[in-house]
């Protein structure tokens, strides 16, 4: 709290654009003492952070932190800090990011699923031929992870007729989906198209290697998820041998991707920027301050993160 007595927040969202935060911040709440890192003033005036991709200990530095709230779905990099402060964590829950990872992932299935590849291949040896695609209802789509993002995913995907299968953690009830939380393995076996929405645990990390996309025959991989759910050595391989035959790629285990990255001059493969859903700032902004004001009233914050469960 500052002198005045306000409510203190500090936007670090490190490699974001603060203009488009801090212009829907003060529409919606101009009682608050908005302040962008490194221009923190006093640390110890500090009440709550909204973070993106902080340094590990940085949020350690603001002795009264009452909570950290995420600008993304995903808090894996927030949990990973070696001395994270013993504070609520929210992440983002946000109708206007869930509608674009929603676009995204559609976008991508329905691309493969109309066998674009094939005829982008045809154009470049310019080949006019035309080629039978299935109806959707006989294209089955395997969405791992059903969460926020994974759940919207897969019930538009069901709406548009595919046959949805959906694997999580823990068991799901979806219109249209068939929910699945045993072995991967099996899960993936009859899945043409596979949308990894997964949120980044331990038991995540890695999940899409060379043993479990081997039971894959000629799918088309989404990963929209982290970048350390894939193998990533073992993507080409899967490729070469048939396992795979095309990938969407939007996350990476290092971010920017690597000039000179075999996946940037591969055709089978689809780089996109970690751009699929952006969090739009015109809606996530009063999520934000909705959520603070709850907690300064005395009540839970929305959206939880259980530290245990990871996400």
């Amino acid at each position: 709290m500052d002198a005045q007595g306000k409510t203190v927040v500090l936007f670090a969202c490190f490699g974001v654009r603060p203009e488009p935060w801090l212009a829907a911040f003060d529409q919606t709440a101009p009682d608050f003492d908005w302040r962008v890192w490194p221009d923190s003033g006093a640390k110890e005036e500090v009440d709550y952070v909204v973070v993106w991709a902080q340094p590990d200990g940085f949020l350690r530095q603001f002795p009264n932190l009452r909570a950290v709230l995420c600008i993304g779905a995903g808090v894996d990099r927030i949990l990973q800090d070696s001395d994270l402060p013993d504070v609520p964590i929210a992440r983002m829950r946000d109708a206007g990011l869930t509608q674009g990872m929603v676009e995204f992932v559609l976008a991508r299935v329905l691309h493969y699923h109309r066998l674009m590849p094939a005829y982008e291949a045809q154009q470049r040896e310019g080949v006019w031929r035309q080629l039978a695609a299935p109806l959707a209802g006989e294209r089955t789509v395997g969405i791992l992870g059903l969460g926020q993002l994974g759940g919207a995913c897969a019930t538009r995907l069901a709406a548009n007729g595919f046959s949805v299968r959906g694997w999580s953690r823990t068991p799901k009830d979806l219109p249209g989906v068939a929910a699945f939380d045993g072995p991967i393995e099996v899960f993936l076996e009859p899945c043409e198209v596979v949308v990894c929405l997964l949120p980044l645990t331990p038991a995540t990390r890695g999940v899409l290697n060379a043993r479990t996309l081997s039971h894959l025959s000629g799918a088309s991989l989404i990963n929209v998820g982290r970048g350390a759910h894939l193998v990533e050595a073992d993507l080409i391989p899967a490729l070469d041998a048939g396992h795979l035959s095309n990938a969407t790629l939007d996350v990476f285990a290092t971010e920017p991707l690597p000039a000179g990255h075999p996946f940037w001059s591969d055709p089978r493969i689809t780089v996109t920027p970690h751009a699929s859903a952006l969090t739009p700032p015109g809606t996530a902004g009063p999520t934000i301050v909705a959520n603070i004001r709850r907690h300064l009233a005395g009540e839970a914050l929305l959206d939880l993160v259980d530290r245990d469960a990871g996400y």
